[in-house]
């Protein structure tokens, strides 16, 4: 057995997606499924089962994923919310991570992303996938003015700030750089309290509409 469990609700509205998920979390050991059900019974399963991680999608009684998220992050103990969809639209994407999400994942990603990724949100070194970053940049045009820059920064904190918005993860802005994995985690969340921040993503934004991220 792997050192590292995660379990993992799931829920949506869909028996076949629900179905779709399993067998890609089901290839890796790591991931253990606790339970699963539609939106609705999303907070009760939360409640009940406890799990490290809650995959959803589809909406509640009328109320759509993102203010599910927000309704289940009041219930402690505190699981990690991904969203879990086909839709690449950028308002939902920051919208999420406002309203409690940890992360959101693209149906249109292979599986060794999707275990990379939430194993990376299960032990708080949340990297952006590649496809998701490049849309970011897309979205937020590649020619953003440069000279915006905020003067909190350190020079050492917009490199890396510049890198998290490139897709890097932790231990590749460590070699890129040359300093340790720590020092990294801890310039990351010294920008995220100078910025007023709370994940990666904000940092991200921030970071292309100033025309710091790095190619």
């Amino acid at each position: 057995m792997n050192e590292l469990t995660i379990r993992v609700l799931i829920i949506d509205d869909n028996d076949q997606v629900r179905e779709g998920i399993r067998t890609v979390l089901g290839s890796d050991s790591t991931f253990q499924v606790v339970a699963e059900g539609i939106g609705r019974d999303a907070l009760v399963l939360t409640e009940r089962w406890i799990p490290d991680l809650i995959l959803m999608d589809n909406p509640i009684s009328g109320v759509d994923r993102i203010e599910t998220a927000k309704l289940v992050k009041q219930k402690p103990p505190l699981a990690k919310i991904v969203i879990v969809t086909d839709s690449k639209d950028i308002t939902q994407i920051f919208e999420a991570f406002k309203n409690g999400a940890q992360g959101y994942l693209l149906n249109s990603l292979q599986p060794p992303f999707w275990h990379e990724y939430l194993k990376a949100i299960a032990i708080d070194n949340v990297p952006m996938t590649n496809e998701l970053s490049r849309l970011i940049l897309r979205e937020f045009n590649l020619l953003a003015k440069p000279e915006h820059k905020s003067s909190s920064l350190t020079h050492r904190e917009e490199e890396i700030l510049g890198l998290v918005a490139s897709g890097l993860v932790n231990r590749e802005i460590s070699y890129t750089l040359g300093i340790s994995e720590n020092t990294v985690k801890n310039h990351i969340k010294n920008m995220m309290y100078k910025l007023q921040m709370v994940n990666r993503v904000q940092l991200t934004k921030y970071a292309i509409e100033r025309g710091m991220f790095m190619m």
